[in-house]
């Protein structure tokens, strides 16, 4: 399948980042290249982009979708939190930006063989990067009842995480995403089903949160990301659900009031200095235009920061 990822809050997102000629921006999930595009436009002539993703076929992509910017960018296999190492070998100290859209694209949802959509049936895979050994199979097949109740209702936010739970185990061996809905389902009380979303939903973001650890690495991330900016860098993250939020809320509150000294002390005496400002006090999400064009965009919020 021809990759194609329309990008979400792409004007909100190139305000909030307030690139400009001759600015040096990581695009961290350049995905099919649709904001790097923007970016690049803004940056040049002096510019540089350097592009980063876990998934080969969107590197393939955005290299074609970036080809009239020959020349001015460099796109990486690799993982975000890889950014500090992937900039030193590129002889890159500090950067204008850096643009972090969280979760899974619409390509990857829509390529059924990858196995992250309950809407269609294929192996137990979801893999963001497909290279990696480790998938769905294994978390499905292979963690103990109290392993997948803890991710099904830390990650899934699942009310009926252990039944689910249980369901799965007691149905062993799970070979596809059909098989899986079909347990969760069972394992789902009718009365339950009726309303609200899919009542696979839930579980399917909690096993793929598993396997590409996308929240374990997201807190020293940002961390890591803020210290590559240059004091006025901005960085811009996107998120679709309430667990990467509050991750990215909590991280930027913490970064602007580092302060840890007791509430009512007079002084500061902990020497712990901001080393951001919020510019987004809240989150930005879509227009209603948007939706209309894009309903996947309905839980995005984009939240944006500033190196002091």
């Amino acid at each position: 399948m021809e990759f194609s990822h329309t990008p979400v809050l792409l004007q909100e997102v190139m305000d909030l980042l307030g690139c400009s000629p001759g600015n040096v921006v990581v695009d961290c999930t350049v995905g099919g290249g649709g904001h790097a595009y923007e970016i690049l436009k803004r940056i040049l002539p002096g510019g540089y982009l350097i592009g980063i993703d876990r998934d080969p076929n969107a590197l393939n992509a955005a290299e074609k979708r970036l080809e009239e910017f020959a020349n001015h960018f460099t796109l990486v296999h690799s993982n975000y939190i890889n950014m500090e190492r992937i900039l030193e070998d590129l002889g890159i100290k500090e950067v204008d930006g850096i643009l972090m859209d969280l979760g899974v694209s619409s390509h990857q949802l829509d390529e059924k063989e990858r196995g992250f959509s309950y809407m269609q049936d294929a192996s137990l895979d979801m893999r963001m990067d497909p290279t990696q050994a480790f998938s769905a199979y294994n978390v499905v097949n292979e963690y103990s009842q109290n392993e997948l109740r803890r991710i099904i209702r830390n990650y899934g936010e699942e009310r009926w995480a252990d039944r689910i739970a249980g369901f799965i185990v007691d149905n062993r061996p799970v070979e596809t995403t059909g098989q899986l809905v079909d347990i969760i389902k069972r394992a789902i009380p009718a009365g339950a089903r009726r309303s609200g979303p899919h009542p696979a939903k839930r579980t399917f973001q909690a096993i793929r949160i598993e396997v590409n650890q996308e929240l374990s690495q997201l807190g020293e991330s940002i961390e890591k990301a803020v210290k590559m900016l240059r004091p006025g860098g901005r960085l811009c993250i996107i998120t679709f659900h309430s667990l990467e939020d509050r991750i990215v809320k909590r991280a930027f509150r913490d970064l602007s009031n580092p302060c840890i000294c007791p509430t009512g002390a007079p002084i500061c005496t902990c020497g712990r200095k901001p080393e951001v400002k919020i510019i987004t006090g809240r989150p930005v999400t879509p227009s209603a235009a948007e939706l209309s064009i894009n309903p996947r965009s309905r839980s995005a919020k984009a939240r944006a920061c500033e190196r002091i």
